[in-house]
């Protein structure tokens, strides 16, 4: 999530994931996917940062670094050993 400026100065944090596309018309208007409209103070570039410093921190997080709970449905799954052909049952 990235957290933007709405007109009236108060934060909100955004899904990047949910963004369709941003425009300058002359404020910055985010489009979501659902038709949302959001209008912000930052500028077209600043957003197009803030996604870029999102995904790269999550790139550079890697693997393994969510909590478990929130990566494996099944928690046994974690205790089994797991090879090339995947986690062996016993």
């Amino acid at each position: 999530m990235i957290q933007l400026t709405r007109l009236n100065n108060a934060r909100l944090a955004v899904n990047c994931d949910l963004i369709k596309y941003v425009e300058e018309a002359p404020d910055t208007v985010l489009t979501l996917l659902n038709g949302e409209k959001l209008v912000v103070r930052e500028t077209t570039e600043q957003v197009i940062e803030r996604v870029r410093d999102f995904r790269r921190s999550v790139l550079i997080a890697g693997p393994g670094t969510a909590s478990p709970s929130l990566t494996r449905a099944n928690p046994a799954v974690d205790e089994a050993p797991v090879t090339q052909e995947g986690p062996q049952r016993g």
